[in-house]
C-alpha cells in the first residue's frame, strides 16, 4: 500500500477503499452481511478481512472482488496480520488463533493460552507476532517468536481493562492500545 491507499471495513459487510488520500471513497462488494471488524493488506492487490462468525474475506485485485474464506470457527472474529501474501494470523473471541501459510486456503487453530477474547494482532516478521486482549478487570498480552506454535503470555495486569488493538514497527518497538489501561 502507500500513503494514499486504504480500505476500511465495518458494519453489514461494509468494505469502501481511497487511493487519493482519502478524498474519494469507492464501495466493494464484499459478498457479506456478517459486520467486518478488520483489515490487513500486504500491497496494493493482496488483503485480508475478517468479522462476525468466523468470517473471512480474501482479495487479489485490490477489492473488485472478495472471496470467502472457510475459518474453521463460528468465533467472531476481531483483527488480522499478514506479513506477506502467504502467512497470516486471524485472532478473535475465545482466545481463538487462526494461521495461514498458503494465502487464507488454509486456516489453522493455535492454541493461545486463553478464553478470553483477543481484539488485536500485529506480526512485525512471519514469526513474531504480538496478540491483545482481555477481560474486564484485565488485560493480555501474547507474544510469539515461531510463527504461531508457543505463544507465550507477557503481561497479565489486574485492573486494568481491555487492550483493543497492537501495532509492531519491528520486533522490539511496538504501542497497544485500550480501554483504562494503567501499566
Amino acid at each position: 500500500m502507500n500513503a494514499n491507499t486504504s480500505t476500511l471495513v465495518g458494519d453489514y459487510g461494509t468494505i469502501v477503499r481511497t487511493t487519493d488520500g482519502g478524498n474519494n471513497w469507492t464501495i466493494q462488494s464484499s459478498g457479506t452481511t456478517q459486520t467486518l471488524w478488520a483489515v490487513s493488506f500486504t500491497d496494493s492487490s493482496n488483503g485480508t478481512a475478517v468479522g462476525e462468525v468466523g468470517t473471512i474475506l480474501r482479495t487479489t485485485d485490490g477489492g473488485a472482488h472478495w472471496i470467502t474464506q472457510p475459518s474453521g470457527t463460528v468465533l467472531n472474529l476481531r483483527a488480522v496480520s499478514f506479513t506477506d501474501g502467504n502467512s497470516g494470523t486471524a485472532v478473535g473471541e475465545g482466545g481463538v488463533i487462526l494461521r495461514t501459510t498458503d494465502g487464507g486456503n488454509t486456516w489453522g487453530p493455535q492454541s493461545s493460552g486463553t478464553a478470553e477474547t483477543l481484539f488485536g494482532v500485529s506480526f512485525s516478521d512471519s514469526n513474531t507476532g504480538t496478540a491483545v486482549g482481555g477481560t474486564f478487570g484485565q488485560s493480555e498480552i501474547f507474544k510469539t517468536t515461531d510463527g504461531g506454535e508457543h505463544w507465550i503470555p507477557q503481561v497479565k495486569s489486574p485492573g486494568t481493562e481491555f487492550l483493543f488493538d497492537v501495532s509492531f514497527a519491528d520486533t522490539n518497538n511496538g504501542t497497544a492500545v485500550g480501554d483504562q489501561a494503567q501499566f
